[in-house]
């Protein structure tokens, strides 16, 4: 077959900022003001509490990527970074360092220290709290946690996670800058699930994600579905996948959506491999940094 495709053109800019996200923002910062010692960050929005930058979910990506992220982080903003998997637990401990750490070191000694946790939907926030509360206290879960985004839609009460020093985590609604300039960027967002599905275009989520499969020459995606060979035709893909899930409609009509979305579930999944859509490198962190 012929070549992969080496650009993805994409003009529209897919953008969710809800009501909810925009209340969110103010009680996240009015919290910050009041009774917060440390923030555990998925993308910085405290610029002048301590912070830990944590990077959940990173059984799902490419393990290359965290060695620069780390140390681009380290000499660049003076940040520590965190790689975990709430599921597993994986490096839940470090995080849960950070908070006694940050406890014992309180310049107010208080009672009980206020860890807040921000940061992007979706990214598993509430799983990271839940993983510290096993963790800390060995107790269930206490955060509601979901696959779409938008789950968590106020700030609400503390979480104790921790006894000796007595340490409580604030979980925060998912919040989206609002406007992402770039249409490129805000389809990588959507499709690894921080924007809720329906307000983009699956099929062109799926496409998007094909091309990058191919792009990384990752073929995974071929033993997954029962393709006999890569291909660079989404349409073609799609067909494959709706006969071998069943996505017809009344009338024989072929859903094209429903098979993309079962596409884009195998990826979240981690059903085709560990792997980042960002082309992650010194320059683009640099250059990702210097725009924070």
């Amino acid at each position: 077959m012929s070549a992969f495709r080496q650009t993805f053109t994409y003009h529209r800019s897919i953008n969710w900022f809800p009501g909810h996200m925009a209340r969110g923002i103010r009680q996240i910062k009015e919290r910050l003001q009041r009774d917060v010692d440390l923030v555990v960050e998925f993308e910085r929005l405290a610029r002048r509490k301590r912070r830990l930058i944590v990077y959940n979910k990173a059984d799902l990506a490419d393990p290359a990527a965290e060695e620069p992220i780390r140390q681009a982080f380290t000499r660049q903003a003076h940040q520590s970074v965190v790689f975990t998997d709430a599921n597993n637990n994986t490096n839940v401990d470090v995080v849960l360092q950070h908070a006694a750490d940050a406890a014992r070191q309180s310049a107010q000694r208080l009672a009980r220290t206020t860890v807040m946790v921000v940061g992007m939907p979706n990214v598993g926030k509430s799983s990271i709290i839940n993983a510290l509360r096993r963790q800390g206290l060995g107790r269930g879960k206490a955060a509601v946690t979901g696959a779409q985004p938008g789950v968590t839609r106020t700030v609400a009460g503390t979480v104790k996670v921790l006894d000796n020093p007595e340490v409580h985590l604030l979980d925060t609604p998912g919040v989206m800058i609002p406007h992402i300039e770039d249409p490129i960027t805000s389809l990588k967002v959507a499709v690894t699930g921080g924007i809720r599905d329906h307000l983009a275009d699956e099929e062109m989520m799926a496409d998007y994600l094909l091309f990058r499969l191919n792009q990384l020459g990752n073929a995974g995606y071929t033993t997954v579905l029962g393709l006999e060979s890569p291909t660079d035709d989404v349409h073609r893909l799609l067909m494959h996948v709706a006969a071998r899930i069943g996505a017809i409609r009344r009338g024989g009509e072929v859903d094209l959506s429903a098979a993309a979305m079962f596409f884009l579930r195998k990826y979240r999944d981690g059903r085709f491999g560990r792997l980042t859509l960002d082309d992650v490198n010194a320059s683009t962190i640099a250059q990702h940094l210097g725009h924070k």
